[in-house]
């Protein structure tokens, strides 16, 4: 247990999302604006960002009106930071904050929230268990100068953490092949051949990974785990597993990473298969899957004669995820004092973590959970 003083604030980063239909396209907007999503010089990236939401404004409300006519995101993320916050508490002075990277609450909110609060540290941390430039660094670095401007209007340093990725941490993928074992347990008959399983991830223009960005690195790292996992759950060799990583979410004339959702869902109905599909990079629901994964692509295999189609949840607050997230800050908490240990024991530093990430991806930042954190 953590013996000290300390008052650690975390701080969990999602995207965020409309509170109600009018909110979407100003959503849009904040989300086209970031230079990490359109990257064009003032005022090109602002006006193109203007031009791009207003044209999708009225589709992505069609969208959200499935849905209850708004996304169900900040309700999730705010159970899983209170879930998060009662976890850590048998383990000291832990608050947990919410910051969202293009909907409220902003970070120049959470972060006059967080220096209200007094803390004496403060660990960050995205739910975006993945590293890409276009998730975790942008959400990172935008916290970060709101972060340093309310300490210096505070007069007061605090000493922070930055949590990059846990692609591969124990109880993270210990809870999407338990989610998994569940779902396929409603109509397993025992024969593992009839199905595929489609890991399906946010996609990414083809060219942020050519730069270097090691989310679809990462996202197969997951599934390989998960995997393997999962082939111990069903007492099966891991070859008997039929498993894609695909991609959803395209946006633009520009090349994705592949191969798409789509495609493997209609390879699936030619290969006689029942697809599963896990979310693999999103831990909270919201429109990609209540929409995407729920209807559209559910009715599309119906279409294609595909009788069994079944999606495993995200992981929201599924026990396991909140064990994992607390298991990182506790880990993170360590390397405040070096000399306190965890029930989990000595930890390498997060600044030095041994890194999975192949030297070609330059935009790893070599501070993450890539190792498993058993």
């Amino acid at each position: 247990m953590l013996k000290s003083k300390r008052r650690t604030a975390v701080v969990l980063f999602n995207l965020g999302g409309p509170k109600d239909l009018e909110s979407v396209q100003p959503f849009l907007f904040n989300l086209f604006n970031d230079k990490a999503i359109i990257n064009l010089i003032q005022p090109f990236r602002y006006l193109l960002a203007k031009l791009i939401s207003s044209r999708r404004a009225e589709k992505s409300k069609k969208i959200y009106s499935q849905i209850g006519g708004k996304s169900p995101l900040l309700e999730i993320t705010l159970n899983q930071a209170h879930a998060l916050e009662q976890e850590l508490s048998f383990l000291g002075d832990f608050k947990v904050f919410v910051a969202m990277r293009y909907a409220e609450p902003f970070a120049t909110e959470v972060a006059q929230k967080v220096m209200e609060y007094d803390p004496t540290h403060a660990i960050l941390l995205p739910l975006y268990p993945q590293f890409s430039t276009t998730t975790s660094e942008s959400s990172l670095s935008d916290f970060a100068d709101k972060f340093t401007k309310a300490q210096q209007q505070f007069g007061k340093k605090i000493e922070t953490k930055m949590v990059c990725c846990y692609p591969v941490s124990a109880r993270f993928i210990s809870s999407h092949a338990n989610l998994i074992k569940q779902t396929l347990m409603t109509i397993y008959d025992g024969d593992l051949s009839k199905f595929r399983f489609l890991f399906s991830a946010h996609g990414l223009p083809q060219k942020v990974i050519d730069a270097g960005d090691p989310y679809a690195f990462q996202v197969e790292q997951t599934t390989k785990k998960v995997v393997e996992n999962l082939s111990q759950l069903l007492n099966v060799s891991e070859d008997k597993i039929d498993f894609r990583v695909c991609y959803q979410s395209k946006v633009g004339p520009l090349q994705w990473t592949g191969p798409s959702l789509e495609f493997e869902i209609k390879r699936a109905a030619l290969d006689r298969k029942n697809p599963v599909v896990i979310p693999i990079a999103f831990v909270s629901e919201h429109s990609e899957t209540l929409v995407e994964l729920d209807i559209d692509f559910k009715n599309m295999a119906h279409e294609l004669g595909i009788k069994n189609y079944l999606r495993v949840p995200a992981l929201n607050s599924n026990g396991q995820f909140i064990q994992s997230l607390s298991e990182i800050c506790q880990i993170v908490a360590n390397e405040f004092e070096p000399s306190v240990q965890t029930e989990f024991g000595a930890v390498n530093n997060v600044e030095k973590a041994a890194r999975i990430c192949p030297k070609k991806f330059t935009k790893c930042p070599n501070k993450n959970f890539c190792k498993n954190n058993d």
